[in-house]
């Protein structure tokens, strides 16, 4: 079949919207019909080389939509369901997979760097030479082929705007707070970023009872935004703001401190705003080949805990599910994430606006 897509050809280039051929789902795979996709950092990594991938590629990871076809033995997801999408799809049986971490199965990584299915081919080609998927989703086209792993169904009361928030930032900046860091009630949180994924941190902040916290951005606008998703304070990032951060926290640094950007010299700035004994936990994808200068004698005297957070250290079969309650119950203000909404030929638009900093999330609706 044919579909419209948002192709990435090279480094610095803009997105081409083109017509692309899309076979039919294969065994294992599932055909769904693209509602909304988010407008997500990860993808504009591409664009910078930040992200090292096979070109051209359709991009796309943070999305959800309805069931319409399906490969032969698919067995979990039926026609009509409604899906968000997981981009990091696991097994069920490799080592990590068995200790409760699937969010880093061993199964499928090559596969999903080499832009193709699980067989190692594509779906998607123009004129009869193949063009890669993005993390095995490609949600940047109004229909996709994807694995059955990738598939989680949500109840349909759930609106599917919302499920493809869920199937990134929500997960991964909620998840960092409730499952890798394991927040206390009462305790001091700091957010360094208040995009997408830093608001979903200030979120899962405020749902875990945190006691105070601290957003800090370059964009004045952005610590606007924060305060509506239960920052208590703000700062704007500069030479001051450890000295500021130490000022609402005793002199001793916050409890919690989530890096939520990827700039190595943001992650190095944590080490000095956590308190002794506290927690530095690196959400933000860093550019491939960076390297982060950290001292170690100040980590071993104080007593502080640095950790990284891939995809919320997320089950997503049980979070999905459940942050989709949080939003029915109101805990999560899902829909205030949404900022603007864009038609798929407004997606450079849409990318200029989130680099901007004026957006919480920009969604792509089909």
């Amino acid at each position: 079949m044919k579909v419209k897509a948002a192709v990435f050809y090279e480094e610095g280039a803009p997105f081409q919207l083109e017509a692309l051929d899309l076979e039919d789902p294969h065994p294992g795979e599932v055909l769904v019909q693209m509602k909304a996709a988010g407008v997500c950092h990860s993808d504009w990594h591409l664009m910078t080389g930040a992200t090292k991938h096979p070109l051209p590629v359709v991009p796309g990871h943070e999305g959800a939509g309805v069931v319409v076809g399906t490969g032969e033995g698919v067995t979990r997801i039926k026609l009509g369901d409604h899906v968000a999408l997981n981009w990091a799809p696991n097994c069920g049986n490799c080592f990590y997979c068995l200790r409760d971490r699937p969010s880093l199965c061993e199964t499928y990584v090559d596969p999903i760097w080499a832009g193709t299915m699980m067989d190692g081919t594509t779906r998607l080609s123009k004129a009869g030479q193949p063009i890669f998927h993005f993390s095995a989703l490609a949600c940047f086209a109004d229909y996709v082929v994807v694995p059955e792993e990738c598939c989680v169904p949500l109840a349909k009361d759930i609106p599917l705007e919302i499920a493809a928030l869920i199937g990134c930032a929500v997960t991964t900046g909620v998840g960092a707070v409730l499952n890798t860091a394991k927040v206390q009630a009462g305790s001091s949180v700091m957010v360094y970023g208040a995009g997408g994924v830093g608001l979903s941190i200030i979120m899962g902040a405020k749902l875990a009872g945190a006691g105070r916290i601290i957003a800090v951005d370059t964009n004045e606008t952005k610590g606007d935004i924060a305060q509506q998703f239960g920052a208590t304070d703000i700062l704007l990032a500069g030479p001051d703001t450890v000295q500021s951060i130490k000022h609402l926290t005793d002199g001793r640094g916050a409890d919690y401190v989530f890096e939520a950007v990827g700039l190595t010299a943001v992650q190095e700035e944590c080490l000095a705003a956590v308190r002794p004994g506290g927690t530095v936990v690196y959400v933000g994808m860093s550019p491939m080949g960076s390297n982060t200068n950290l001292p170690g004698a100040i980590i071993a005297r104080q007593e502080k805990t640095i950790t990284g957070s891939y995809y919320g250290s997320a089950n997503t079969a049980r979070d999905f599910p459940q942050y989709a309650e949080f939003y029915r119950q109101g805990q999560l203000d899902l829909d205030g994430l949404v900022s603007k909404r864009y038609a798929l030929d407004q997606i450079n638009e849409a990318y200029a606006e989130m680099l901007g900093g004026k957006i919480a999330r920009g969604l792509i609706v089909f």
